[in-house]
């Protein structure tokens, strides 16, 4: 015991010795280090995993000009004798690549980085750690068991086992992989604060497994080990158009788990599910990931995942196989209850109906506390509008729901009263999208406006961005973009939290900018194009929800919207400087690609859905798919000649220029610079994904100008029309224009929507709408992203991703007196904010440590550039006037 506690001792001043270093001394300090895009991750299953780092230093000019990495299995041999060291390696790298021995699983790695400043000066290192999972699904020891294998069987199975730990506990790790949804509780607790664990794939092919440290949770003597499981996607019990109660791995839920614990003495233990446990069915008696959660609290029993429980009456477990062959470690942020909303008011309707409303629309769940009689029956309606009566109104997302009975009402829990005093329920397995609960007993109650809460539930992704101007619409409508983006985030993207959950394509490569300017991402959309993979036809084919039971490969997929297989990977590299993502999806594009040259020999394709959801005017499916077709040959070129791949480069530029020229050969008028009808979308579209010209750029662009002011400044898109509109105006000389479509109060603007109460964004531009009327979708969400870009002026650069460079090209737009814009890239935060005073124009820029920043300036001629009162010296380019700059921050006046 002596010599482990003076192992700690060392280890802790070990790191308070380079902690105090670094803040006392050190200039540049390497800060917020990461393995696989998590703080200390457990149960890494990469073989290489990816360490990255940024710097500490404010400084101008400030870069690194060497690096060190250094990993071990004990903290004090980083230096000593590391297991594995790169060396000091000259260059400017923040990520690097394990390519040590093969890591062992269930072990805790060490790992330091220490950096050489701009001149050449060492900063004293960085110690943080990993721990490695399973690393291959042979090392699992349980057994994947369940409580039997009624699919139709409704109460969800509670599962227990009491074990002895006989030895002093030095550390302990839970393994769980599930198929369905759980709860864990270790001596009666629950276990860590994530919802709906694990992340929702295609089963059959790949099951993700969660690990804990419960360390902490154990005692010496005897533990308690309790699991609860719902059904989520994989045992769908209700019934919708997508069929997912028809899904090929559908199945009663079932777990595999292994609790490893190490003693003090070194020995290891692992406690493994098995025919040793019991299994019975609890209180809650139907849930269901699309619908709602039904609680009867007279059936729960008190103290069931606890070590004193009688579970006498408990029935065995049995065996089942696992759902596939392919088990791997879930490496992502988590979805959590991240915000607490209380209910701004409460209506009594009767004696017997409450209406709570949050004030604001959520993706989550409500929690009620309230005391009644046994059996009362609590019913809680959620939805996002409210009739003319004052009771929630469902039409507007119940229309794709095919209940075979009135057993499952949507969107409604159902709890009932075990009358022993004051009581509350909140859904474990289940989330909704509302903004309005009603309550309904069958009993007497005393309800009270605290009676109620919200809880806003998504992946917790980091924030990595903010937006800040002088028009408060704007900057609603920039809060109402994101939390649009989080109500439609749960491990994968969806389109609305309420009428589907569902991962549809083109939803998602709209909003990929708008994700990674305000939000870490980077986990979510790695797991989410793994179940691409998995979902891709042999022929390359992908359907338009991912995932999917079956639903989705003969409609609403093509180019327009499953070009997520190579927009995503795109942008991640864009976004990351990471190639990661876009080699694992290589392959994928490749076929996809190659599917859809095959069925479109001419070089355009009528495959698609189309500008879904416009205005007045629409754009042809051909025009549209096309694009998005010759976009993603471009991305699988540029890939090509990432990854060395020469033959295909040449490949892939040759079809790209193929698809250009026939889609300027049959829509571009070369007399009239007029692209189809001259509709916005047709116009935007051809400019924002490079299909026009050079030569005719600026007289497309004029008409596009032109034809949105014959608009009244209004859109007159759909959902792809809303990416290309406003960049192809602000990227083409008319920043202006674009502002006054974006910053629109009337019909049909997302201003629209703001002024009309809207907290999150809309699927119809029309809020009158008959169909297709969700309150919380994010398919026409560019407008977050397009406030970096068009405003700011904030790009990651090409030729030097990952923000490494930084493309900065303000628009200093009329109608706004400042604007401010900030960005936490990979190297640190990106600042670009402007503020007018009169005919003096003040904008600052702040590029991060290790980072450079290419400024494009677009003034009159009459005007010129200061930078703290000094005139600059620019370099004319297409772009604008160009100023590079280093790290630092950096004051100019344009007057």
């Amino acid at each position: 015991m002596h010599a482990i506690f003076r192992k700690l001792f060392l280890h802790l001043a070990f790191i308070l010795s380079f902690a105090i270093t670094a803040r006392g001394h050190a200039p540049c300090t390497p800060i917020d280090l990461k393995c696989e895009y998590l703080v200390t991750p457990l149960g890494i299953d990469a073989a290489h995993p990816r360490l990255s780092w940024l710097l500490a230093d404010t400084r101008t000019g400030a870069k690194q000009t060497a690096y060190q990495i250094r990993v071990a299995t004990d903290s004090l041999s980083l230096k000593t004798n590391p297991a594995w060291t790169t060396g000091k390696v000259t260059a400017a790298n923040i990520l690097a690549v394990y390519q040590g021995k093969t890591l062992q699983p269930f072990t805790r790695y060490y790992w330091s980085v220490e950096v050489w400043d701009k001149d050449g000066r060492p900063s004293p290192a960085t110690i943080t750690y990993f721990e490695t999972g399973m690393m291959n699904s042979s090392n699992w020891k349980g057994a994947w068991i369940s409580d039997g294998n009624d699919v139709k069987l409704k109460p969800a199975a509670n599962f227990r086992k009491v074990f002895t730990a006989a030895k002093t506990i030095q550390s302990a790790r839970a393994y769980i992989a599930v198929a369905g949804l759980y709860e864990l509780y270790i001596n009666g607790k629950k276990t860590g604060n994530h919802r709906l664990d694990p992340m929702y794939t295609r089963f059959d092919r790949r099951t993700l497994y969660v690990t804990y440290d419960v360390t902490a949770s154990l005692q010496t003597g005897k533990n308690a080990i309790g699991v609860m499981l719902g059904n989520g996607w994989y045992n769908h019990q209700s019934t919708a158009v997508w069929n997912f109660h028809e899904a090929p791995w559908r199945g009663r839920p079932a777990f595999c788990m292994d609790l490893r614990i190490t003693y003090t003495d070194g020995t290891v233990e692992t406690i493994t599910s098995g025919k040793d446990w019991k299994t019975a069915t609890g209180p809650v008696i139907f849930n269901s990931i699309y619908t709602a959660e039904h609680y009867d609290a007279r059936l729960e029993q008190p103290g069931w995942n606890t070590t004193a429980f009688d579970d006498s009456k408990w029935k065995d477990v049995i065996y089942r196989s696992a759902p596939s062959s392919n088990i791997v470690s879930q490496q992502l942020h988590p979805i959590e209850n991240v915000e607490e909303i209380t209910a701004k008011n409460m209506v009594q309707l009767n004696d017997s109906t409450w209406v709570f409303d949050l004030g604001r629309n959520i993706a989550g769940v409500s929690k009620i506390r309230v005391a009644g009689t046994v059996g009362t029956i609590i019913k809680l309606k959620h939805g996002e509008q409210l009739d003319k009566k004052g009771h929630v109104d469902q039409s507007n997302i119940i229309v794709h729901y095919r209940p075979t009975d009135d057993t499952d009402p949507f969107q409604t829990d159902i709890f009932i009263l075990s009358g022993k005093g004051e009581e509350s329920f909140m859904p474990r397995f289940n989330y909704k999208g509302f903004q309005y609960v009603e309550v309904t007993s069958s009993r007497p109650l005393q309800l009270t406006k605290e009676s109620l809460t919200g809880y806003f539930m998504h992946s917790n992704v980091p924030p990595t961005g903010h937006i800040n101007t002088s028009d408060t619409i704007i900057n609603k409508l920039w809060w109402a973009t994101n939390n649009a983006y989080l109500s439609n985030l749960f491990g994968y993207p969806t389109d609305c939290p309420q009428r589907e959950k569902n991962g549809w394509t083109g939803d998602a490569q709209i909003a990929i900018e708008t994700g990674l300017y305000n939000f870490d991402g980077i986990t979510i959309y790695e797991k989410w194009l793994a179940d691409h993979r998995d979902e891709q036809q042999p022929n390359g084919v992908l359907p338009s929800i991912i995932p999917t039971g079956g639903w989705g490969y003969e409609w609403g997929n093509g180019p327009d919207w499953t070009s997520t297989i190579a927009i995503i990977p795109w942008n991640i590299y864009l976004f990351y400087g990471d190639t990661t993502l876009l080699s694992r999806s290589y392959d994928n594009m490749h076929r996809y690609v190659d599917h859809i040259t095959e069925i479109s020999p001419d070089g355009l394709t009528t495959w698609g859905l189309g500008d879904w959801v416009p205005v007045k005017s629409k754009t042809p499916v051909e025009f549209t798919s096309s694009a998005y077709y010759y976009a993603d040959v471009l991305i699988l070129a540029k890939a090509a000649k990432i990854f060395g791949k020469q033959p295909d480069e040449i490949k892939y530029k040759a079809l790209a220029d193929k698809i250009k020229t026939a889609f300027n050969t049959k829509y571009l008028n070369t007399r009239t610079g007029m692209y189809g009808e001259g509709v916005q979308t047709e116009l935007s579209a051809a400019l924002y994904w490079g299909l026009v010209p050079d030569s005719m750029k600026s007289k497309v662009a004029a008409n596009l100008a032109k034809r949105v002011a014959t608009d009244n400044f209004h859109l007159d898109v759909g959902l792809l029309g809303t990416k290309s509109i406003l960049n192809a105006l602000s990227e083409n000389g008319y920043a202006d224009v674009a502002y006054k479509v974006a910053a629109q109060r009337t019909f049909p603007s997302w201003g629209w929507w703001i002024v009309n109460g809207a907290t999150t964004l809309y699927e119809n531009w029309d809020i009158t709408a008959s169909s297709d009327l969700s309150r919380n979708h994010i398919m026409f969400g560019e407008i977050g992203a397009w406030l970096y870009k068009g405003l700011g002026g904030i790009k990651p650069d090409e030729s030097a991703p990952g923000f490494k460079n930084i493309l900065l090209s303000p628009n200093f737009v009329e109608g706004l007196d400042h604007f401010a814009a900030s960005h936490e890239s990979p190297y640190g935060e990106v600042i670009s904010s402007w503020e007018r005073n009169g005919v003096t124009i003040s904008y600052a820029v702040t590029v991060p440590a290790n980072a450079t920043a290419d400024i494009f300036f677009h003034i009159s001629p009459k005007q010129k550039i200061f930078e703290n009162n000094k005139p600059i010296v620019t370099q004319a380019t297409s772009r604008g006037l160009c100023y590079k700059v280093t790290a630092g921050t950096w004051q100019f006046q344009i007057k």
